[in-house]
């Protein structure tokens, strides 16, 4: 799996270019222009507004508690704060032209649009970190992402590699929710329950595998890399799965209840041995019996732009286009994903829209900037998110043009800023649970 540049096609036959830009439709509802609707109207503005206030800014994660202590964004000089689109756009590209094969920059499918019009790479966190992996060339990886995309950027890049977040308050808010003293914390009580977490038993198992999807820290990633575990993503989580069942008895998943649930019970495992892991309460909200029994052990997190979505939702757009194709990501919670017609990745769904040959309707349950995207590339179909409030990630739309042109005009004048380091005593077992990562195809 690979992350490769992208290519759109944005016209519809004869036709004026599609617009795939969630930024000018956000502009448009609270300009009147659009009889559309948004989540909120702070999202038109620019996101150096809220980098000095705590939270995830505006959007779909913005009622989400972040954690004391989270990365913030220093001010951005007023340069880039009052330069239009144009000017932006004509400095990135300026600069990347000045830096050639210095910097790659590697972008987000849920990256905004004018963002992305300027990465290199395109893909998923996974398919991105492979991207990093493949440039040892480059003196300087952009990662217009998130901050755990760019650890494990960090973390899978040659040491003497600069990776930078342009944004350092673009966080994750489903990351966050399992932090490394809550993990800690539960795997002591698990061992309250089950004993020795390294014994094995007759048929060669420990008590629990820890899992973690790529989408948490680095911190977490060490955690599971210490303790036997692996890390998996959206595409290769079945397979992890299995991985897991060949040498533990149960799994403790995390930070997604969805993703791991969705996965676990498409392998046949029941609801019941599926219990929910509260890290505020004891034993996670359960008894000794209901974890003895456990398959999967679920961490009580989530991700706030799948969890928009809805029965309703699909049920809606079913009785308005009669045949509609419905494609959620398995973040989504489970009453989401039984009732659409597939599941699968970000790139599951971008390879299934191209594969269709015939002109079809798709109404697609995953992060609205790559939607639009998708509709502008293939206007032989119908494309269209499945929430009709338009509400991006809050925290990938903390990476603006501003701050691309920002810290790659840095680099032309020789000054790397928002670097992420990955410290060895942590990057050493998340580097091991990473590379079994890799080895899990599925």
């Amino acid at each position: 799996m690979t992350a490769t540049p992208l290519t759109l096609d944005l016209r519809r036959g004869d036709g004026p270019p599609l617009d795939p830009s969630v930024d000018h439709e956000i502009q448009a509802i609270v300009a009147g222009e659009s009889l559309n609707s948004t989540c909120t109207t702070d999202l038109a503005a620019g996101p150096w507004n809220f980098d000095t206030r705590p939270g995830y800014g505006p959007g779909s994660s913005m009622g989400d508690v972040i954690p004391t202590g989270s990365p913030r964004q220093g001010e951005l000089p007023q340069e880039y704060r009052d330069a239009s689109d144009e000017e932006l756009d004509a400095r990135v590209r300026a600069a990347k032209a000045t830096l050639g094969d210095r910097a790659v920059v590697l972008g987000h499918f849920y990256q905004r649009e004018e963002v992305v019009r300027h990465a290199d790479y395109v893909g998923d966190s996974f398919q991105l970190a492979n991207a990093a992996k493949a440039h040892p060339e480059a003196e300087a990886i952009v990662f217009c992402g998130v901050h755990f995309m760019a650890e494990t950027a960090d973390l899978l890049s040659r040491p003497e590699q600069a990776v930078i977040l342009p944004n350092l308050a673009a966080g994750c808010s489903m990351a966050d929710m399992a932090d490394i003293d809550q993990v800690e914390e539960c795997w002591e009580q698990l061992e309250d329950v089950f004993g020795d977490l390294e014994a094995v038993d007759a048929d060669g198992r420990v008590p629990v595998i820890p899992v973690t999807y790529m989408n948490s820290s680095a911190a977490i990633k060490g955690f599971v890399g210490r303790h036997g575990g692996i890390v998996c993503t959206s595409s290769n989580a079945r397979t992890v799965l299995e991985w897991a069942f060949a040498r533990g008895r149960r799994v403790l998943f995390f930070p997604d209840q969805h993703l791991g649930r969705n996965t676990a019970k498409a392998m046949g495992v029941p609801l019941e041995q599926m219990p929910m892991w509260n890290p505020r309460r004891p034993l996670g909200g359960n008894d000794d019996a209901t974890l003895l029994d456990s398959r999967v052990i679920l961490w009580h997190g989530f991700c706030s732009v799948h969890r928009r979505f809805s029965v309703e939702q699909i049920d809606k757009a079913r009785a308005e286009h009669p045949g509609v194709r419905v494609i959620v990501h398995p973040e989504c919670p489970m009453d989401v994903v039984d009732a659409a017609d597939e599941a699968g990745s970000t790139d599951y769904i971008q390879k299934a829209i191209a594969a269709a040959t015939e002109p079809t309707t798709f109404a697609i349950g995953t992060e609205v900037n790559l939607v639009q995207r998708l509709a502008a590339q293939y206007p032989q179909h119908e494309i269209f998110c499945l929430d009709p409030v338009v509400c991006p990630c809050s925290t990938m739309y903390r990476i603006h043009p501003g701050y691309l042109a920002w810290v790659l005009e840095a680099l032309v004048a020789g000054e790397v800023l928002n670097r992420i380091t990955v410290p060895a005593s942590v990057s050493e077992p998340a580097t091991v649970a990473l590379e079994r990562m890799l080895a899990a195809k599925p």
